[in-house]
């Protein structure tokens, strides 16, 4: 079950030629790909590029229709591995994921495709999650690139651009034998515009000719003496067609401006960024008219020097506008330049930092810093002070970081996943703390407050391998995380298998939330729900046992922390030798309510009776110490003040948000905390015996309020 379905904006993929899409660009992207003929279409999800898998499996009708093959697969690398079809075969073929961590896992894949070359156009779509907004390690995909000579494409962040990228980029892959990259960042994937459709295509070759007529040419696989030449080839033959290709095809744009002795050299990410700027110093509009040239790169591997030499000549100064590091784009133009002798002065990372995200800011104040140093009578003259771009903060605001604690991501309310944690903090109180490998996933949130727990993270589904170091005699064991994303991606094999091999003495837990939760929701080969198109409802425990673990434990119910404490503390004391496993299952609680709210609105819609359960806090009871808090986070848990003099604490307080899964309730008995915790039925539609008797406790509730009400003005009146 997705984050959200996509069925109404798939019926825009059927628009035809000379009608308008509007939309987003990912819906952009989808359309594109069905009008250049694609044969097959696979890929693993990810943030900024989740979307694109979430849409494909919305469109499986229209896919269908046009004898497209999609499918989600089971990691990057086995997605990357799918354009092999390419290589012997004249069909199209993409795959999407997230960059650079996708990269990172399909890099074997793809050193091998881009080695041998391909037949077909083979495109890797990748999100490139770089920035403020990014959720991983902060790289560029441009070194890979450059590593396996793989053409990387920067569209700028215009619907239109990056459909047509599209297009050009299965040309250019043709064109050169050679496989590319279509980098599409965060804000170019939901950027929303719009461009004149064509019809789509039904892909040329079918794949089942291939199955029926195979093919196959020696010179194309990764094996000497062939893989000694395809070395030379790239450089020889490919290189050279895709330079005139992308330069013909004119995929690098020139914006002409009357300041010609100045000019601006940008990745096409960077364009909406430095047209922003420009439009504040007053030297560009808002439909994109600039008074500075610009030269942007849409392709920015490999670099067509003929373009640079031609734009940088007769120019006092050039400014290079490359987001993150190292310099690649800004080292390669200086080789450019000094070759041709073109005198111009090129800036970049001396005026825009070295690391980090360009935003508005970091973009105003080095393209000022660029103009005024070089044509500072082009700016009116209150843009003409040396800290104008700077952004200044109200010293208000500025006291607010004092004040206003800071805010890191946490588990959702009612997450599934809380309770184990809860569950390790009391192990933890008897046992002592211990060495927990911590794995990519919503149970990342753990290494924060309120658990604390978790040490290292290494990769998706690499939580019990980062462990594998600690498999020695020792008065403790390892405690390794994975989540049930992580475990069908690469954990199986790197994980458990590898524990098994080396008969690792440690824990693992594997959390299981029926979804590839982290990445939005999708299924995955353990979900329990059905799925149309994919084969789900294979147990976690079933593939655990399957490749020789003996220890294996299975929770049903993730908020039974007893359990859950008493079975982390049995995996930690056994006797037993090898790799102690708990699966530990609860459905990921944004997909339930996600599946259960429209269902649960539409039968009391028809007036069936439903309970929602919620909990609260009795405040008379409560004594204050909020261990409750301490040991749940459950962002529904606060506190409020009280009217009892003996308390000096604020009680604790459930807010609204309650989804009542009954985690505080439970963690409160575990830990043998207070008894303060009640749940509450709330009844829609009840029945008529229902109604009576809610009416009857009100009116006794309501008389026993105002006898007590009365007892104490009289005890009062009797005091004074």
């Amino acid at each position: 079950m997705a984050e959200r379905s996509f069925a109404r904006e798939v019926e825009d993929l059927r628009l035809g030629a000379g009608q308008e899409f509007r939309g987003e660009g990912i819906l952009a992207i989808t359309k594109a790909l069905l009008e250049c003929g694609v044969s097959y279409v696979a890929g693993y999800q990810g943030a900024p590029i989740s979307h694109l898998m979430d849409v494909l499996s919305d469109a499986q009708e229209i896919l269908s229709d046009l004898g497209v093959h999609f499918e989600s697969s089971a990691s990057e690398a086995t997605a990357a591995a799918t354009l092999a079809a390419s290589v012997m075969y004249p069909v199209r073929g993409a795959v999407t994921f997230k960059a650079p961590v996708g990269i990172n896992v399909a890099s074997d894949a793809l050193a091998n495709l881009t080695s041998g070359g391909v037949t077909g156009g083979a495109l890797i779509i990748i999100g490139e999650d770089y920035g403020e907004g990014s959720s991983i390690m902060q790289e560029r995909s441009h070194a890979f690139a450059m590593k396996s000579q793989i053409w990387l494409v920067d569209p700028r962040p215009d619907v239109a651009s990056i459909a047509k990228a599209v297009h050009d980029s299965f040309e250019l892959s043709e064109a050169s034998n050679t496989p590319v990259m279509l980098e599409v960042r965060i804000r170019a994937c939901h950027v929303h515009g719009r461009f004149a459709t064509r019809d789509n295509v039904r892909p040329a070759f079918p794949l089942s000719r291939a199955l029926e007529q195979p093919s196959r040419d020696t010179n194309r696989i990764v094996l000497p003496p062939a893989s000694f030449l395809h070395e030379k080839e790239k450089i020889e033959q490919r290189w050279p067609a895709a330079v005139e290709f992308i330069h013909a095809r004119g995929m690098n744009e020139t914006f002409d401006g009357d300041i010609g002795d100045i000019g601006i050299i940008m990745q096409g990410g960077m364009y909406n960024g430095v047209i922003s700027a420009l439009r504040e110093a007053g030297l560009a509009d808002v439909w994109g008219e600039t008074r500075v040239p610009l030269y942007v790169m849409n392709v920015t591997y490999p670099i067509v020097d003929r373009e640079v030499i031609d734009f940088c000549r007769g120019k006092k100064a050039v400014l290079m506008v490359e987001e993150g590091q190292p310099e690649f784009i800004e080292q390669a133009l200086h080789k450019i330049l000094r070759n041709a002798d073109i005198p111009a002065r090129l800036h970049g990372k001396d005026l825009f930092p070295m690391a980090g995200e360009y935003t508005a800011q970091v973009m105003g104040t080095a393209i000022g810093a660029f103009i005024r140093r070089w044509r500072s009578d082009v700016l009116p003259d209150s843009a003409r002070a040396p800290n104008i771009d700077r952004i200044e903060v109200d010293d208000k605001i500025r006291a607010l970081a004092d004040v206003v604690p800071p805010r890191p991501p946490g588990f959702c309310t009612g997450c599934p996943e809380r309770p184990i944690f809860s569950a390790m903090k009391l192990v933890e109180k008897e046992l002592g703390p211990h060495h927990v490998a911590a794995d990519i996933g919503c149970h990342l949130f753990s290494i924060l407050p309120p658990f604390n727990i978790g040490a290292t993270t290494m990769g998706y589904g690499l939580g019990p391998a980062s462990a594998s170091a600690f498999n020695i005699p020792a008065g403790k064991r390892s405690i390794s995380m994975m989540g049930d994303g992580g475990f069908w991606h690469n954990g199986l094999t790197s994980g458990v298998g590898n524990a098994v091999f080396n008969q690792h003495d440690g824990v693992i837990v594997v959390v299981d939330n029926y979804y590839s939760a982290a990445t939005g929701g999708q299924d995955i080969p353990s979900s329990r729900a059905d799925n149309r198109s994919r084969s789900t409802k294979h147990p976690i425990v079933e593939a655990v046992k399957g490749v020789g673990a003996k220890w294996v434990r299975q929770i049903d119910r993730t908020y039974d922390v007893t359990r859950m404490r008493d079975t982390l503390r049995e995996a930690l004391t056994t006797k037993e030798k090898g790799p102690k496993v708990i699966v530990a299952s609860s459905e990921c609680m944004l997909n339930k309510q996600r599946r259960v709210k429209p269902l649960t609105a539409a039968a009391a819609k028809r007036g069936e009776r439903i309970v929602r359960e919620r909990f609260g806090v009795d405040e008379d009871v409560c004594s204050g110490d909020h261990a409750c808090i301490r040991l749940s986070g459950c962002p529904s848990l606060s506190v409020k003040p009280t009217s009892d003099p003996l308390k000096d604490n604020p009680v604790a307080a459930v807010d609204n948000s309650c989804v009542g899964c009954g985690h505080c309730g439970e963690v409160a008995d575990a830990a043998v905390l207070c008894p303060s915790f009640y749940r509450a039925d709330i009844v829609s539609n009840p029945t008529a015996f229902e109604a009576r008797l809610d009416r009857l406790w009100r009116r006794m509730i309501g008389a026993l309020q105002r006898w007590r009400a009365g007892r104490r003005v009289m005890f009062e009146q009797e005091a004074a």
